[in-house]
């Protein structure tokens, strides 16, 4: 006898602060939708395209490098880079600990036995009462699409090429 594990998938996007506060999440979307897809669609990608924000986000390999989102350098080369990239996953970290946080606090986020739709409606529900805020219920699920293969903007290698040589090459370091 096979016994079928009823669970379902969802990709979360969120984002958070350096105290692990949620700035922004989204929860529409099924579990094989890939990462910049999801994030190219968002509603924070397009703000942080229009120079609405200052600052940078901080990302895995699984988005492509642009001028406000910052991943590692694909292949570390030099010193420089590889300091680069341990910094950015230790300041990464704090999504991780987010994640953590919210699985261990809400049990029902560990293993999805409900549907995406419902998921998602707790998801933000739970987010919304951390918060103490309203949540919108008006989401539309689209269509899975298959993980693309993804090429960091060289606008986006620029910057993280511009932050490596000025906080992470020793000549930099030693001058300041």
């Amino acid at each position: 006898m096979t016994v079928l594990k009823a669970t379902h998938s969802l990709n979360v996007q969120m984002t958070c602060d350096h105290q692990c506060m949620v700035t922004n999440l989204d929860v529409r979307w099924p579990g094989s939708m890939h990462d910049t897809q999801i994030f190219e669609k968002s509603l924070l990608c397009q703000r942080f395209q229009e120079g609405l924000f200052d600052g940078l986000l901080v990302g895995d390999r699984t988005y492509a490098c642009q001028s406000f989102l910052m991943t590692p350098h694909p292949d570390t080369e030099t010193k420089p880079q590889h300091d680069f990239n341990l910094a950015l996953s230790q300041t990464r970290l704090k999504i991780d600990m987010t994640f953590a946080i919210l699985k261990a606090q809400f049990n029902c986020l560990r293993d999805l036995k409900v549907s995406p739709e419902r998921a998602s409606q707790i998801i933000l529900h739970n987010i919304a009462t951390i918060r103490k805020e309203r949540v919108a219920s008006d989401y539309h699920l689209p269509l899975d699409v298959i993980d693309p293969f993804t090429q960091d903007h060289p606008t986006g290698r620029a910057v993280r090429d511009a932050i490596t040589a000025e906080y992470f090459t020793w000549h930099s370091i030693k001058a300041k």
